[in-house]
């Protein structure tokens, strides 16, 4: 008798346990999946957030900030997002105008970023700039400006990811617009010979150049210190630019729509703190949006420091988006 009702006992608490873990909160994030992938911060930041929120953080991935954009827009209020990690500037503008974004309620200071930032809705996580990534063992003298790239017939073979899909793409778009304006086009038509290929994403496109398909490699200035740290290998280089880099701002917000407000809340507050933002360096490979006490990361202390930030505003982005890729088509389409 007393075994039977110890037993009745423990299966009691057995079940109360069992609902009470049922019953924990879910946020569900959506990214992009190299950052909630295995190497990613995903992991990292999942643990530490749900340390401290008595939740659970559910990501669900995209291949690209275009494609989660393109998510969004299909889903509309429908959306399962409480929170999305992983915009890219560029396209903020067309992320507002979805109108599925909320006020973050956030006080956002002392940022690390080269340019202010004063934004109600959108919280900046990380950022760095754009760059061409080589083998220095098997390029010795990369080219030293866009121009020297794209104006040299027999400069050094790359491969590119398509603007309409992946944020590296677009940002070459625009960093050729901006370097180039109206003539643009000429300019994508003088480097399509060498152009290896358009891919999708930025992972594939990486893969293709580490594989030794083509010379160059549109990345950021940072890569590199993922095959010092990661590989031990020093051959890998990003090439500075006398023009100047595109900067790139990755970017957070939470959906209106969401049914965890408060957890959201509480999420975006997060982003901005050590624990998430210390995450990023040598997982995202990135800069963190906020340096911690201790300062910038040592590991990007070596990378090239570009001395221009070259930008389009998202508004200007957004006006002119679909002239930019009808130019870039028109040229490399041929």
């Amino acid at each position: 008798m007393l075994r039977r009702l110890l037993l009745t006992l423990v299966s009691l608490g057995l079940a109360s346990g069992f609902a009470q873990a049922q019953t924990k909160p879910t946020l569900t994030v959506y990214t992009y999946s190299s950052f909630s992938g295995k190497y990613g911060p995903g992991k990292p930041v999942k643990e530490r957030f749900e340390a401290v929120c008595g939740c659970e953080l559910n990501w669900v991935s995209a291949e690209d900030a275009g494609s989660m954009l393109g998510r969004l827009r299909l889903e509309g209020e429908n959306t399962k997002a409480d929170a999305v990690v992983g915009l890219d500037m560029n396209l903020v503008a067309e992320a507002r105008a979805l109108n599925l974004f909320a006020p973050h309620g956030v006080e956002v200071k002392d940022l690390s970023l080269p340019i202010a930032w004063k934004d109600d809705t959108f919280i900046p996580f990380d950022w760095g700039y754009y760059a061409f990534v080589y083998d220095s063992n098997k390029l010795p003298q990369p080219p030293k400006s866009l121009k020297e790239l794209v104006d040299n017939p027999n400069g050094p073979k790359v491969v590119l990811q398509d603007p309409r899909t992946s944020a590296p793409g677009l940002g070459l778009m625009l960093w050729m617009q901006k370097v180039y304006g109206d003539k643009a086009g000429e300019a994508w038509s003088k480097l399509k010979p060498r152009i290896v290929t358009f891919t999708k994403g930025w992972s594939e496109a990486y893969g293709l150049f580490l594989k030794g398909e083509a010379d160059m490699v549109m990345s950021y200035t940072t890569s590199p210190a993922y095959h010092i740290v990661a590989e031990k290998k020093d051959n890998y280089k990003a090439a500075a630019f006398t023009e100047g880099h595109y900067l790139h701002v990755e970017l957070a917000g939470m959906t209106r729509t969401t049914k965890q407000p408060e957890l959201a809340k509480k999420f975006m507050a997060f982003i901005l703190s050590d624990a998430f933002q210390t995450a990023i360096p040598e997982t995202n490979w990135m800069y963190p949006a906020k340096n911690p006490p201790s300062g910038p990361p040592a590991i990007f202390k070596d990378m090239i420091q570009p001395g221009t930030a070259l930008l389009f505003s998202p508004e200007e982005v957004q006006r002119n988006r679909r002239a930019f890729t009808d130019t870039w088509l028109n040229a490399t389409a041929r």
